[in-house]
């Protein structure tokens, strides 16, 4: 029970964490710059100078979509609707709006351009990061991905994508071409960067371990790592003499020790270490 209470404290920091770099990423370097990248943000970016009312700004149009496409999510899901996703799509609006009457910006924040874009990619991407990697998300376009992976055949990837790319090319015409420049390349580097970024998040290590004493290995890994090994026999292709071969998967701290270890105590082993970002099972990601 306190393990589970432990396992909900962390997903809700990491949540939390999430939300409150991607709201750091729209709120002091895209909205200020009007750079659109799609999604929720981007259309807010888009809509912003278009509306009548002056108090209408752009972290207003950000919630009031969040909340209209939450209350669609309710209506269309039902139970398909995650608690996450509920709470990660509150506290995304709540916190942009904080931002808002705690530090009202009218300008950037520096008149370097290049800079606040890298800026405006870079948090956004490790928070939505976070928030794949524990199965969450921040609501918006994701809600409509959800409605229309549901009820139509379309592939919605690219359908989210092409939506994407219209709203960020629609800065070209709303604002200027160095916007709609900036923003086209803030779409592309954001597709890249949280890819990678997921990727370095669940990087582990695997080695090959081939030597002629398995128990030295196993043991260590068992009873100091604290983890599995896998141990099967195997031939020298030269030599023909017996091996054996041990495999294991390792956080990247775990895998610098037993290397530590195996050169110190069995120098005549040999092992490949290979990086890997998806090993499903006990002590790693959730199927």
């Amino acid at each position: 029970m306190k393990a589970s209470w432990n396992a909900r404290l962390r997903d809700v920091f990491l949540m939390t964490l999430g939300i409150v770099l991607v709201s750091i990423g729209v709120y002091f370097f895209k909205f200020p710059n009007n750079f659109s990248m799609g999604g929720v943000s981007g259309l807010a970016v888009i809509l912003a100078p278009l509306s009548p009312w002056p108090w209408l700004s752009a972290s207003a149009i950000n919630g009031v979509i969040n909340i209209l496409f939450l209350f669609l999510g309710f209506a269309m899901l039902n139970r398909g609707f995650g608690l996450r996703t509920v709470y990660c799509s509150i506290l995304y609006s709540l916190v942009i709006q904080a931002f808002e009457w705690i530090c009202p910006l009218d300008a950037p924040l520096t008149h370097e351009k290049m800079l606040e874009l890298f800026f405006a990619v870079i948090f956004p991407a490790l928070g939505s990061a976070i928030l794949f990697n524990i199965n969450a998300s921040s609501g918006g376009t994701d809600i409509v991905a959800m409605i229309l992976k549901k009820y139509t055949g379309l592939d919605v990837g690219k359908a989210l994508l092409l939506s994407d790319v219209v709203i960020a090319a629609s800065t070209f015409l709303i604002f200027d071409v160095e916007t709609g420049l900036f923003s086209m390349l803030g779409l592309v580097l954001k597709s890249v960067l949280v890819d990678s970024v997921i990727e370095s998040l669940n990087r582990r290590k695997n080695f090959f371990i081939i030597t002629s004493d398995p128990r030295m290995a196993c043991d260590y890994i068992t009873l100091r790592l604290h983890r599995g090994a896998t141990v099967w026999e195997g031939e020298g292709a030269y030599t023909h003499e017996k091996h054996w071969v041990v495999l294991t998967a390792l956080s990247r701290g775990q895998a610098v020790a037993l290397r530590r270890y195996l050169k110190e105590n069995d120098p005549q082993a040999f092992f490949i270490i290979a990086n890997s970002s998806e090993i499903f099972g006990k002590g790693f990601l959730r199927a």
